[in-house]
Parts: structure tokens; sequence; C-alpha cells
């Protein structure tokens, strides 16, 4: 295999874009140069210690072998150290990976699999996780796909990076909801067969750019289920990208539903304020919270006196996320290809807004919400 690096002297520093790789060990420097090729990431390989100091505080990951250690003792500590140790018995390798301040202690061929995901979330330049959220119906006609659509286009709007899941096949397509059924990218059925690791920067690039944020729809086409398998994979890409994901989940919990639960962070139930309402949102609930501990309800009011929103949350036994009142023009906005949350100050941006401000931090200064 070819080296992707090559030796530099000590005034000619290379800038340090992918992992940085320390060791002697060619057996070592070559089973690494293998998992940095299948993650596509482009390494920086040491074979004297200790680097110099931009390219270890600027990597964004350092892989050091246990036969270097004691030579890289002292340097500046830093998140991202990988120690690879040789000798599962040679207890004293704990005591080097103090001194280098490694984060882990691998042993290969172990730990390919797990090592091989850390190279390719420092190639993709992976953060922070992106806050999920799952926003589900307590009964049928709800109003949940439009709160998900809403959300999603508030946190754009708001400079986060968004992306918006639909996770419900009966639906009719979040796209439509969206004013852009006709707009360009991948849906679900392109994305059935996806297994293993996805590239987040390529799975956001592939979907449809509507209102500032990426879309995953459905189409209008017969497929009906993904497998789990999909949902797992493409979800996790869509985390790692950072910002905001926001899942439309339907009520029944299909397999690709239940495993799209297990990523969330926060649940957003929509119970409209009614006797029999409740009634099924609790159901629903229960379902839930089989898999989502965060569970709160957003309460759908009428304009005229009904029962108060923490009422309906209290018999629940949810904490109340916020009331929502109706928004007139909603319906037409709709049809004409205007998204619900649009309207700045209209009741669902506003509840939108409110609800951002406490979940998510916000957005780096300068960052497009889709970049």
């Amino acid at each position: 295999m070819a080296e992707p690096s090559t030796e530099h002297g000590p005034s000619e520093v290379p800038p340090v874009t992918g992992p940085l790789i320390i060791s002697a060990d060619e057996e070592l420097i070559e089973r690494l140069l293998r998992l940095c090729a299948a993650a596509g990431a482009e390494p920086c390989v040491l074979r004297g210690a200790p680097p110099d100091r931009r390219q270890w505080e600027r990597a964004p990951l350092v892989v050091v072998g246990d036969d270097l250690a004691e030579r890289c003792a002292g340097l500046p500590r830093r998140g991202g150290v990988l120690l690879i140790g040789r000798d599962l018995d040679d207890c004293e390798v704990w005591v080097r990976a103090v001194g280098v301040g490694a984060d882990h202690v691998l042993f290969l061929p172990d730990a390919e699999a797990w090592l091989l995901d850390r190279i390719a979330d420092a190639a993709e330049g992976v953060g922070a996780h992106a806050l999920t959220v799952a926003v589900l119906g307590g009964r049928g006609g709800a109003g949940a796909s439009t709160l998900a659509c809403a959300l999603a286009v508030t946190a754009a709007r708001e400079g986060h990076r968004t992306m918006l899941i639909d996770g419900d096949p009966l639906g009719g397509g979040l796209d439509v909801l969206l004013g852009g059924e006709g707009a360009s990218g991948l849906r679900w059925p392109d994305l059935a067969g996806s297994r293993g690791r996805v590239n987040g920067h390529e799975l956001e690039k592939a979907l449809p750019s509507l209102h500032r944020l990426a879309a995953l729809s459905w189409d209008r086409s017969d497929t009906l289920t993904i497998p789990p398998e999909a949902m797992r994979s493409v979800l996790a890409a869509a985390r790692r990208r950072g910002g905001l994901v926001v899942l439309d989940l339907p009520r029944h919990l299909e397999p690709a539903a239940a495993e799209a639960l297990e990523q969330a962070d926060t649940g957003l139930l929509v119970v409209p304020a009614e006797l029999r309402a409740m009634a099924a949102a609790g159901r629903v609930a229960a379902a839930v919270r089989m898999r989502l501990a965060d569970l709160r309800a957003v309460v759908r009011v009428p304009g005229c006196a009904g029962i108060d929103g923490r009422e309906v949350a209290r018999g629940l036994h949810m904490d109340l996320a916020g009331e929502l009142a109706s928004e007139p023009g909603l319906t037409a906005d709709v049809e004409r290809g205007t998204p619900p949350g649009l309207r700045e100050k209209g009741p669902l941006a506003r509840f939108c807004s409110a609800f951002l401000s406490q979940a998510v931090p916000p957005p780096a200064a300068g960052r497009s919400a889709v970049a």
C-alpha cells in the first residue's frame, strides 16, 4: 500500500487534516493505513516522536503505537488520543496510556471495527451529535406532521443545521407539506438498502434542500416499509452532522419507527385537548416510553374554553412542552405550498422558537443551516 505521507524535517511541518499515526512498527502502520483507506481518511504517519506541537494539537484524531508511547509522554493534554497496545498481559500499558493522555487503549484486531468508526468520524469532521426530536400524534389527525415541519422550518430559519426525516410511510410525504414534492434528491426508497456506516455529509448533499433544511421524505411509489437497519444507518449519519434532526413518526410503531425512537433524545406527543384524544394518547405514550424516556406533551387547545393543557399533561403523567393554539390560514398556506412554521409570528413558529431556545444550543456565528 502506498504511503500517504512522507518524512519531514524539523522546519517543514505539513498540515494535518486526517488522523495522526505515531509508530515505528511497520506491521501496525500497515494495518492502520488499511483502516484509514476503508474510512476514506488521509492520515499523516510519523515514525519519530514526539510530533510537532501543532500537529499534535490540530489532528482530528491521534493514534499512538505503544512502541513510541513513552516518547510521547509529556505532550499537552487533548482529547481524541488512542493508544494501540501490543500485549494484553502487559499491565504497564495503562500507565503509558495515562502518560500520553489517551482516551482509550485498544488492542488489534479485536477493536478494528470500533477504531474504523472513530477514523471515519475524524474523516467526516464529526463533532457533537445532533439533538434528535421525535414528533408523534396522540391520535389520528392530531397535527404531528404539521408540528414536525414547523419545528424544522423554524430551526433552519434561526440558523441551525437541520434535517427533517419522514418516518411515516402513510403520511403522504413531508416534501408535499414543505411544498417541494418536485424537488430533486433522494427519497426513502432510494435508501432502503442502506447498511452499515453512511457518510453524513454525502447524505445531506443528496437530499432535497427545502427552506434551508435537508428533508428525507417518502415518494409516491408503492414502497411502504424500510428495514430497521436502513433507518439505523441513515439516522446515525444524520445525527453525526450535528444541529437538529426532527423525526415525524407514526403512532403505530412498526420496526423502522421503533428503531428511530431508540436514537431519539426527546419526544413530543401532540394531543388535542379532548377526553377521547387523551385516552388514545395514553396508549401511544405507553408504547413510546418503552423506547424513549423523555416524552413531553404538546397540547392543542381550542379557541374557546376547554381542558387546560396542564390538566391534559397531568392526566397523561407527562411534562408539558407547551400549548399550541390553532393557526388561521394554515390549511390555505399548505395548499399554496407554504410550509407550516413559515409565518414567523404565527402560533406554530412562536411555539417552535420557544422550544428551540431551551433545547438546542445557539448555532455557531456565520454558519449556514445546511453547509
